[in-house]
């Protein structure tokens, strides 16, 4: 079943599946070693879930992951016994994804489409997850609604993305600081000069509206705070300034109507 099936996509998401593309070497450096992990990890700061006890037991559930990349985050899911189905827009990404299958052994569908638009049928699983996918790479007001009809009545969604704090003091060219340099209202779509990328990021009230708009009741906000030291893996982020302001979170919700 790795065959991709094709959706149509927006405006930026072929932006961003061109940014993806010109990665996509890098990436495939990187994806035997988190293929080969043994704990599943959160963002940045690769911070344990034993740590943050966000996923919960999974074994046995349907699961989809929207915006997948190379889909290790499904790899980890798939060895404790989830189902999962990753879903991207970008081909060269899930090309590196198959090879994982392939030299890992293991098997679970992969289908290339925008997470705003997934051509798979509605209330098919258990558990809906996006860390740094979907979550900032796709329009929230479209990808929140699909989530919401591929979950099963009850069904989680979980995903990571930059903080509220950290987008605030970003800058042009998303580089942190200690002082508020963009509006808070109004937060939704960024574009990037430098790569002509587009992400969205929305305000906390916001981000309770889309969700209950679209049947989802807040669970948890998990702040994520970077170890003491720990050498940030961006260039835009100073070091120390995650131990002090949250850098990411984790939004968990579930789907009660």
């Amino acid at each position: 079943m790795n065959t991709p099936t094709r959706s149509s996509v927006s405006e930026h998401a072929r932006r961003n599946r061109a940014l993806w593309t010109s990665y996509a070497a890098d990436y495939a450096e990187r994806a035997p070693r988190q293929w080969a992990s043994e704990e599943i990890t959160w963002g940045i700061w690769d911070i344990p879930e034993t740590t943050l006890h966000v996923l919960g037991d999974v074994a046995g559930q349907d699961v989809v992951e929207l915006g997948c990349g190379t889909a290790y985050f499904s790899s980890w899911l798939a060895r404790r016994g989830a189902r999962p189905v990753g879903v991207d827009v970008t081909p060269a990404q899930l090309a590196t994804a198959r090879a994982m299958q392939r030299r890992f052994g293991l098997t679970f569908p992969l289908v290339e489409a925008s997470a705003e638009e997934v051509p798979l049928a509605g209330e098919r699983f258990d558990l809906a997850l996006s860390e740094y996918g979907a979550s900032i790479w796709c329009d929230p007001y479209r990808w929140v609604p699909e989530a919401a009809r591929l979950l099963r009545p009850g069904g989680r969604l979980v995903f990571l993305c930059n903080s509220a704090i950290m987008m605030l003091t970003g800058d042009e060219l998303g580089r942190v600081g200690e002082q508020l340099r963009r509006p808070y209202f109004g937060m939704y779509r960024f574009e990037w000069p430098d790569d002509h990328s587009v992400e969205f990021h929305l305000g906390y009230g916001n981000w309770i509206r889309v969700l209950r708009t679209n049947g989802f009741t807040a669970e948890a906000l998990v702040e994520l705070q970077a170890p003491v030291g720990a050498i940030p893996p961006l260039d835009h982020i100073p070091p120390g300034w995650a131990e002090r302001w949250p850098s990411e979170e984790i939004w968990v919700a579930r789907k009660t109507l």
